[in-house]
């Protein structure tokens, strides 16, 4: 069996909630190995965001497969000690503790550096972990908030938050790239450098586009529900039975073959209001009317099947029963058993194939499960093991 990419790499982390979880799910994916610290008595707290999933948290399942779970009081000198040990043979360390924990702990990066300097420390903070707002808590919503996500997300009626923690989600990817980075780094200069990532900045990284259209046109980009604020027609509209069915026109040719093929008026194609995409967009409420009243005619399969005739790209809005009973990922072979305690339920591949290489898929673990082992490993007896246990230590 070929070995997984990242076996033979440890990684400790001091974790909760989203952002780090996701980033070292990732890393345990390709084969690392990652001892999840966690408190003694409840552990990460995302444990109990909800018990929909045979009594586990749908966050939990979604983000702590294939780890070993540790509990350990971090405030105590004996779990600092054993921490400690731990740091000393990883590769590894993430952590995204709350503001100014990690540095009273001697857990931030320049502590970490300069008593291992193999070590490669992750930080994921809030907004960073210098400058004005250093000091303030961050969670998912606070920041699609503060990087203007939400005011370009929902209707001309009413902001929305995206339905998912993308915030939590794009810090996760930044420190899961910058940890490979520093990795490769490491392997080929021998020099381990520390990562930071911040929410507020990953989610700014993706704010770019609406950024540079506003800066330069004076006014966002609207907020118009499932509509494109910048290409018309791009957006969803009803069919005959009721289903919903988004449509991209990104250029004349598609709009030529929508007027002739999907809405049979050919006379559209060079109409001084329609013929180029900003026309499209300053007519846009006109542009819809027409548009939306052929939709009426056709029920939903129809529709789409007339739109894939005549090459515009399309598809059905699904709820998330009909996401997860795709066809492509049922024909893709996407969905792999994973253990959680007291069951087995299926799970998403990750998104990159590597030829050769299946993905590492294991169970998500109890809280604590490994701590035992992973003491013993680090030269602890059974003696000392029960103190720790009976100190509350574990």
């Amino acid at each position: 069996m070929t070995a997984l990419p990242l076996s033979g790499i440890t990684v400790v982390s001091v974790e909760q909630a989203v952002a780090a979880p996701y980033a070292t799910r990732q890393l345990a994916d390709l084969g690392a190995r990652v001892i999840k610290v966690e408190r003694p008595g409840g552990g990460d707290f995302a444990r109990r965001y909800d018990t929909t999933v045979h009594g586990q948290s749908s966050y939990f399942v979604w983000l702590n497969r294939s780890k070993e779970s540790v509990t350990l009081d971090l405030k105590d000198p004996a779990g600092r000690d054993v921490l400690e040990q731990l740091l000393a043979t990883a590769d590894v360390f993430v952590q995204n503790l709350a503001p100014g924990a990690a540095a009273r702990l001697g857990l931030d990066n320049e502590s970490l550096t300069r008593r291992h300097d193999t070590l490669i420390p992750c930080t994921v903070s809030g907004y960073g972990t210098h400058g004005p707002w250093a000091d303030r808590k961050a969670y998912d919503l606070l920041v699609q908030c503060q990087t203007g996500l939400v005011s370009l997300t929902g209707t001309p009626e009413e902001a929305a938050r995206v339905g998912v923690s993308i915030a939590d989600i794009a810090a996760g990817m930044y420190a899961y790239s910058g940890i490979l980075t520093a990795l490769y780094t490491r392997a080929t200069t021998g020099v381990a450098r520390a990562v930071e990532v911040s929410l507020f900045e990953a989610l700014a990284e993706w704010m770019s586009q609406p950024a540079y259209y506003t800066r330069h046109a004076g006014t966002q980009p609207p907020r118009i529900g499932t509509q494109h604020a910048t290409i018309a027609p791009y957006g969803a509209y009803t069919t005959a039975d009721g289903k919903q069915v988004l449509i991209s026109v990104q250029n004349e040719r598609e709009w030529s073959a929508l007027c002739e093929r999907f809405l049979q008026r050919p006379e559209l194609t060079d109409d001084p209001r329609f013929a180029t995409g900003s026309g499209r967009v300053a007519h846009r409420d006109e542009l819809n009317r027409i548009v939306a009243e052929r939709f009426l005619h056709s029920d939903g399969a129809e529709a789409m099947r007339l739109l894939d005739a005549a090459g515009i790209a399309n598809a059905g809005v699904n709820d998330v029963r009909e996401f997860l009973d795709h066809p492509v990922l049922a024909a893709r072979d996407r969905w792999h058993d994973v253990g959680i305690p007291g069951a087995v339920v299926p799970a998403l591949r990750p998104p990159a194939d590597l030829a050769g290489i299946g993905p590492r898929m294991d169970p998500v673990p109890a809280a604590g499960e490994h701590t035992a082992r992973v003491l013993e490993e680090l030269g602890r007896s059974e003696a000392e093991i029960a103190a720790l246990r009976a100190d509350g230590v574990i």
